[in-house]
């Protein structure tokens, strides 16, 4: 069997697992960021020590409504509220410096740009909020262990910190809800697992991921829902420079807590195919693009959904 006809062949058992996985725990891309996963060394396609730059955009527009696993429309009734839309747009920074191939640490900040509107029925009237601000960083760590020449496991430890901002106002001076800012304010830890193999001689890669987030307590009456993901994904080499790239993202997210939290309209499971392509430009120099499609939603209450997001980025081994 030639090579194509291999990919193709995983590709397809792949799409089907999509199909016939049992609809439950899933993945999206949530309210302010795309799980399409781009952390290459833990798939695999960036080995060895030095200091990595990354730069990766995200686009997602929640403009439909959704209640369960259905979308609805507005009701507009008196004394209630209807989310019309959110526009996510951020840019996510990280610095990678592998001690060697067995250790190595991370640091990420997204500035996020984002727009959101609703309709209060009681006027009615329309609210919107748009600002631009600097997220909560995240500090990690990674142990691997090589467990034979072509597949390796790994660990992943850390926390998110509060550096992004929970008072972000509209022009009225009116407080976006605690979901909506730009941080949580609360300390998280982070922890996961991951495991690749290559196959045809490095031009094909297999790997597997799964994360855990939760946040270590509340701070000013909100603690957002702890979050599980899990990646399934296919690379593989069309040549030397250029890459076929496809993942299963899955995604649950539990309910917010807290006298600031709206613990009825948040959490779900979701499940996404992202098809996407990488070139390196050289080297030390690589650009990847994605393109995120939902195969399943199911939101707790009333939530905006997206019907696709993208992502794009470089990722440039700086020494």
């Amino acid at each position: 069997m030639s090579t194509w006809l291999r990919f193709t062949a995983v590709a397809s058992a792949l799409s089907m697992t999509v199909l016939l996985w049992p609809m439950q725990v899933l993945a999206s891309c949530g309210g302010s960021f795309c799980s399409v996963n781009t952390q290459w060394e833990t798939q695999g396609a960036w080995t060895g020590s030095g200091l990595r730059l990354g730069l990766r955009y995200e686009y997602t527009d929640q403009n439909q409504l959704r209640s369960g696993a259905s979308k609805i429309e507005p009701e507009g009734l008196p004394g209630t509220i209807d989310e019309t839309r959110t526009l996510n747009r951020s840019l996510m920074t990280s610095l990678d410096y592998a001690f060697s191939p067995d250790w190595a640490v991370s640091a990420q900040l997204p500035l996020i740009d984002r727009v959101h509107s609703h309709v209060d029925n009681t006027g009615p009237t329309v609210e919107s909020w748009n600002f631009r601000e600097a997220g909560d960083l995240r500090l990690t760590a990674r142990r691997q262990f090589g467990l034979s020449e072509d597949s390796a496991a790994g660990l992943q430890f850390g926390v998110k910190l509060p550096t992004g901002g929970i008072k972000e106002s509209n022009s009225d001076g009116t407080v976006a809800e605690r979901s909506l800012q730009p941080g949580s304010g609360t300390t998280d830890a982070l922890l996961g697992a991951y495991y690749y193999r290559k196959l045809e001689g490095d031009a094909t890669t297999l790997f597997t991921q799964v994360t855990w987030q939760v946040p270590l307590g509340e701070h000013n009456g909100y603690a957002p829902g702890q979050q599980v993901m899990l990646d399934v994904g296919l690379r593989y080499g069309f040549t030397l420079k250029t890459s076929a790239l496809l993942q299963l993202n899955l995604h649950w997210k539990d309910r917010d807590q807290g006298i600031n939290a709206e613990p009825d309209e948040s959490g779900g499971s979701y499940l996404n195919l992202s098809p996407g392509l990488s070139h390196l430009l050289t080297p030390r120099l690589q650009l990847y693009g994605f393109v995120q499609l939902p195969l399943y939603r199911y939101v707790n209450g009333t939530q905006l959904t997206a019907d696709w997001s993208a992502v794009a980025g470089l990722s440039w081994m700086m020494k």
